[in-house]
This record gives C-alpha cells, sequence and structure tokens, in this order.
C-alpha cells in the first residue's frame, strides 16, 4: 500500500494527569487515555486551528489522582463520572451498575472503568499507518474475560479504526452487552445540528429507568422516525434536530435493520459544515467471528438533570450540554441483566454471546471531517461503503469521505499483531 500521507504516534500525559495515547495524521488528531480508553479528543483540522467533536464535561476530575469515593463520591458518585470525556468502550455491561451471575460489573462495564494495560505503539510510514495496542482483564474471575484493543489512524482518513477483541478463557458461553458510547459536545455540538442513524424503527426506554423524572418522550413508545417522537404529554417532536438547552435529557433507540451489512450513526453541523459519522458491521455483514452492533442509541442531555454532577449543587441548574450517537447490543441503556430478561426489542438481539475458549471480534470506524456546500445540511439519509471511500447521501446530493468501511485495515493489523 503507498504512503497516504505523514502520520505520528506518541504517548502523553494529558489534563488531571492522565496517561494516554496521541495518534495524528495531517488533518485527523487523536487522544486515547488508558483509563476506561476514555477518547477525549476526536479533533479536525479547521481553519489555522483544530475543532474537537468530543463531549469534554466541565465536571470532569482533572485534579490529578483517582478517583476516592470517600473524597470524591458525594459529587462524583461514580468513578467512570469522573472519568467521563469523549467516547468509550462498554462492555460486558451496557447501564448502570449490578450484579450478574454473582459478579458486580460498573457502570458501562470494566472497560469504561479500569485502566488499560497499554502494550506497544507503532508508526508505519511507508503505508502511512499508526496504531496503539491495549490489553485488559476482568477483574473477577467468575466472568473469566480477556480485551484487546487497537486504536488505528491511517493517513489520508479523517476516521480512529478501532478493533476490541472480547475473549472467553472459561469453559462456559458468556452473554454480554457492548457498545461504544460516542459523545459529541460543543464547540462542534450546538442548535441545529442534525442527528441521522441507519435504524429503521424507533423506541423509548420503559419507565423504571434513569429518565424517568427527566424526559420529555413518551416512555416505553415505538416510532417509525426520528421527525415524529411522541412526546410525554401529548403530540410530537423532530429529535432528529438538535435544539439547545430546553432542561430534558433523554432516550430513544432504534433497531438496526437486519438486512444491512454496514449499521450506522451521524452529526451533522450545517454552520460548521463539519460531519461525524459512526461506522460499523452490521448483522448481516459481519463475520463469523465478529460482532455486528444491533442499535443505535441516542443519549440527548440538554440539561435535565438538576443534581451532581450535572449540576454544581443538588437542585442546581444542570450545566450539561452534550449528545450520545451510541451504538451498542445492549437493552436501552438498562444493563445487562435487564438485556438478559429481555432478549430482543424491536425484534433486535440485545445481547452477544461469547463461546468458551474462543473471542468475537467488533470492529468500529469514527470519522470526523468538513463536507462541501450544502449537501449534507439536512442530515444524512443513507450511507453506501465501497473500496476505500463511504458515501453519504443528504437532500441536497452526496459527499464522499476516504474511510476504510469495510475494515480491512483493522484485519490487517489483527493478523500483523497475532
Amino acid at each position: 500500500m503507498s504512503k497516504k500521507g505523514s502520520v505520528s504516534a506518541r504517548r502523553v500525559t494529558e489534563l488531571g494527569g492522565r496517561n494516554a495515547t496521541a495518534l495524528q495524521t495531517e488533518d485527523l488528531r487523536v487522544l486515547v487515555d488508558d483509563q476506561g480508553g476514555m477518547v477525549s479528543e476526536l479533533s479536525s483540522r479547521y481553519e489555522r486551528g483544530y475543532l474537537n467533536a468530543h463531549w469534554l464535561p466541565w465536571f470532569r476530575g482533572n485534579g490529578g489522582g483517582d478517583f476516592d469515593p470517600a473524597k470524591h463520591g458525594s459529587f462524583w458518585k461514580a468513578k467512570l463520572l469522573y472519568h467521563l470525556a469523549g467516547n468509550f468502550p462498554c462492555v460486558p455491561n451496557f447501564g448502570p451498575d449490578h450484579t450478574v451471575d454473582g459478579v458486580f460489573l460498573p457502570p458501562h462495564g470494566w472497560s469504561a472503568n479500569e485502566e488499560w494495560k497499554f502494550q506497544s505503539l507503532h508508526t508505519d510510514e511507508e503505508r502511512g499507518l499508526a496504531y496503539a495496542l491495549s490489553t485488559m482483564e476482568s477483574p473477577d474471575s467468575k466472568m473469566p474475560l480477556v480485551f484487546r484493543k487497537i486504536d488505528a489512524i491511517q493517513g489520508g482518513d479523517p476516521v480512529h479504526y478501532t478493533s476490541m477483541e472480547v475473549q472467553n478463557r472459561g469453559n462456559t458461553p458468556i452473554e454480554i452487552n457492548i457498545a461504544w458510547h460516542n459523545t459529541v459536545g460543543a464547540p462542534f455540538l450546538e442548535a441545529g445540528c442534525r442527528i441521522s442513524g441507519a435504524a429503521d424503527r424507533w423506541t423509548t426506554p420503559p419507565a423504571g429507568g434513569e429518565f424517568d423524572t427527566t424526559t420529555r418522550l413518551a416512555q416505553g413508545a415505538d416510532f417509525k422516525t426520528l421527525q415524529k417522537a411522541p412526546l410525554r404529554n401529548g403530540g410530537a417532536a423532530d429529535i432528529s434536530v438538535v435544539p439547545g438547552m430546553i432542561g430534558y435529557t433523554d432516550m430513544a433507540v432504534g433497531a438496526i435493520p437486519a438486512q444491512a451489512d454496514t449499521g450506522w450513526s451521524a452529526v451533522v453541523n450545517p454552520a460548521l459544515k463539519m460531519a461525524y459519522i459512526c461506522l460499523f458491521p452490521g448483522l448481516h455483514g459481519r463475520l463469523e467471528n465478529e460482532i455486528g452492533l444491533t442499535f443505535n442509541a441516542l443519549w440527548m442531555q440538554y440539561g435535565g438533570r438538576p443534581f451532581t454532577p450535572w449540576a454544581p449543587f443538588e437542585g442546581g441548574s444542570d450545566l450539561t450540554y452534550c449528545l450520545g450517537t451510541e451504538n451498542s447490543v445492549g437493552a436501552y441503556a438498562y444493563g445487562l441483566a435487564y438485556a438478559r430478561g429481555h432478549r430482543k426489542i424491536l425484534d433486535a438481539p440485545t445481547t452477544v454471546t461469547i463461546p468458551p475458549q474462543s473471542s468475537r471480534i467488533l470492529r468500529y470506524g469514527t470519522l470526523f471531517a468538513p463536507y462541501g456546500g450544502s449537501v449534507l445540511d439536512s442530515g444524512v439519509s443513507h450511507i453506501a461503503v465501497e473500496e476505500r471511500k463511504i458515501i453519504c447521501e443528504g437532500t441536497g446530493g452526496k459527499a464522499t469521505f476516504s474511510a476504510d468501511g469495510n475494515f480491512q485495515l483493522l484485519k490487517d493489523l489483527e493478523k500483523r499483531i497475532g
């Protein structure tokens, strides 16, 4: 493969004293923390500087050191919230902390809470390629899982590529949740951004979860399009258009069509002419050892949580504005135990089974890049994957981006690493 542009990779210490890997092409910067695999930066070159799409919470603990329940628990309430940022992997749990099979699972799983063990960093100038390898083992032998993660960039592609392998070292199958928790924030996110996804049917979580007191949407309601989401007090709202700080926090999940080769979600900022796109294998397009994600999950955090750490004190103003364009195999964000008890939502699977002494791999791409004209100003209606590019359709035409939507890059790296 010919060289596609300069790339660099290095180990750094970022804000809060966190150890991280910095990957960079001529137009893209990626910062991946060891702690929880948080991708605190996914920045695109923008005029003289860089525009970061990822959410950096105002309440993130940046004083140095780890979460101390005695010192930090009353405000942050959980280790995850102390380190929270941008995009991160969720496995084997997608939802709140709870106990499954005698194993305590923290919110969104060990992958989001424990520290990934950095293994190696590589730069291949000839191929215009840089990547890092990290691993993690289950802290509880009753659920003997091992995770291996590859973070990669390719010169010329405005994409952060990730391969996450989940290995079961036990002698019985293990049923898990798995997700990528992509979260965008200001300055990329603002009122007027457009949300799209591959899902063809949508629903909201039923009552009994974290959105009971924060939602403006009807609970446990199915609907066909984001443009007509039912409201709790009657009527409908177009949730494909991002509002300002309206005082609500909601979730809506959509089922990826079973016949889809590729799943995707997108957020477009028409004022900045920037597109943020997530790509992953669908159930139909996945290989035998590959995980196909089954849901788009939208977490719409528009100021509906008047409690810490979202607000500066209990009963205070929620100062937190962000949008989760998460993609998952899970049951809403209600956790692994709930998913095992509700094996399908909208006819789509809510769990993945890792066979004994075997592994399964989730391959994923997050793209952030400018587009020309007004082609995507109203959002993305369809994405087609071709060799070395993806084609995004909008009401104003098509936008083409350089991207490895078939993830051959990751497949080659997996073989190289062994």
